[in-house]
């Protein structure tokens, strides 16, 4: 459980790192392909596409939530899906991407029957639906495609590496995360189901860091090693300092029912990142010393807020593959992708997700991060979506 989204937060240099990672992701929304629909009556806002011929991803984005359920294939490269609940006034149909030659939408008494038709063999590997966050106003139902023969095999044991091992690898080209223990020391987090939230996240830490290390791509740094107090400012001190490309603060959550279970991802709140905005202008008395490039306060302003936006939206992609991931091994709470200002969010140039595990107040999530197999399948999860993330960013940086 975090505590502090109040307290006061930290930024720091490296507009030029912002500049280029807004570069990134603006080529990356640029490969993007979209459909609108015009009709106000639909529950279907969009469909739009991302991917090639070896995998594909599909999303629509919705006014309302929605349930998805398989339909039997009336031909080999056709697929099908009901989306139940959604109004759909009249056929919608385009173009696709990918593996998607073309698709249609049409009524079904209440609900929309989604065809794909293929360019060649696949499997959908995951579907799930992502509630309104982080300035997304829609649902986005997401559905990922896999040629045959490319899809990912099911979580691995704790002991088999997911990629082919390069511990050859130079130590600088590594991507470095850095993975927070949530709480320590004198700060126990939440009690619940007789554990304590700060052992549940230092030994999920742990975990994780053996996933990361196992085949050399990563260079892993912990904010804590052991059962230590570390303020929440030095956390972020860390991540800067050890230039960090990605930064997951682990917490386990409560709650005042037992019954209440589930995993919920975090990304910084527009509140937030208005936050650092006025400590910098107004004081710069932050924990970090605050470099910025001119004497012009206007210039600084529209370059801190294009590094905040360009890191925003990279913590926004890996918060939606890391509920892609984690989905698939742990239960998630209905809207499973929030935003918050927790401070441990707040550096504008290290792309940033809080991840709750689960609830120390419910006893089947308890013993699911008590246990080592569980838990190495659930940081296995977070591993893969760090795997996607930074593929990710290699396949737009190759074109």
């Amino acid at each position: 459980m975090v505590h502090g989204a109040v307290m006061r937060g930290g930024v720091a240099s490296g507009l030029g790192v912002g500049l280029g990672r807004l570069i990134a992701v603006c080529a990356a929304l640029a490969c993007l392909g979209a459909a609108p629909w015009d009709a106000a009556a639909a529950s279907i806002v969009k469909v739009r596409f991302g991917g090639d011929q070896s995998q594909t991803r599909i999303v629509i984005e919705l006014n309302r939530s929605t349930e998805g359920q398989r339909l039997a294939e009336a031909a080999p490269l056709r697929m099908g899906l009901q989306l139940k609940d959604l109004d759909v006034p009249a056929t919608m149909s385009g173009d696709g991407q990918g593996l998607v030659r073309s698709w249609s939408i049409d009524p079904d008494g209440g609900s929309a029957k989604l065809q794909v038709s293929l360019t060649r063999p696949a499997t959908i590997v995951r579907r799930f639906l992502l509630a309104p966050a982080d300035g997304m106003p829609s649902y986005r139902y997401v559905i990922d495609l896999a040629a045959d023969g490319s899809a990912p095999s099911a979580p691995a044991a704790p002991s088999t590496p997911r990629l082919t091992p390069v511990a050859g690898l130079p130590v600088h080209t590594r991507k470095v995360i850095v993975i927070d223990a949530g709480h320590g020391g004198k700060d126990p987090g939440a009690l619940g189901e007789g554990v304590h939230e700060k052992d549940l996240t230092l030994a999920a830490a742990r975990t994780l860091k053996r996933r990361l290390e196992r085949d050399g791509r990563y260079q892993v740094v912990l904010t804590r090693s052991g059962d230590r107090f570390v303020p929440l400012e030095e956390r972020v001190q860390v991540a800067r300092q050890a230039d960090a490309d990605l930064f997951i603060s682990l917490h386990a959550d409560a709650g005042s029912d037992p019954g209440v279970r589930g995993a919920t991802v975090y990304t910084l709140s527009d509140k937030g990142s208005d936050r650092v905005a006025r400590k910098v202008f107004a004081h710069n008395d932050w924990f970090i010393n605050v470099s910025l490039p001119s004497r012009d306060n206007t210039v600084n302003r529209i370059l801190l807020d294009l590094t905040q936006r360009a890191t925003k939206n990279q913590s926004t992609a890996f918060a939606d593959m890391l509920v892609s991931q984690v989905s698939e091994q742990t239960p998630m709470l209905q809207h499973s992708h929030r935003d918050a200002g927790y401070v441990v969010l707040l550096a504008p140039d290290v792309p940033a997700v809080l991840l709750e595990m689960g609830f120390v107040t419910n006893a089947q999530d308890v013993a699911g991060l008590r246990d080592p197999l569980q838990r190495a399948r659930l940081m296995n999860s977070v591993g893969d979506a760090i795997d996607d993330y930074f593929a990710e960013q290699r396949r737009y940086a190759a074109r």
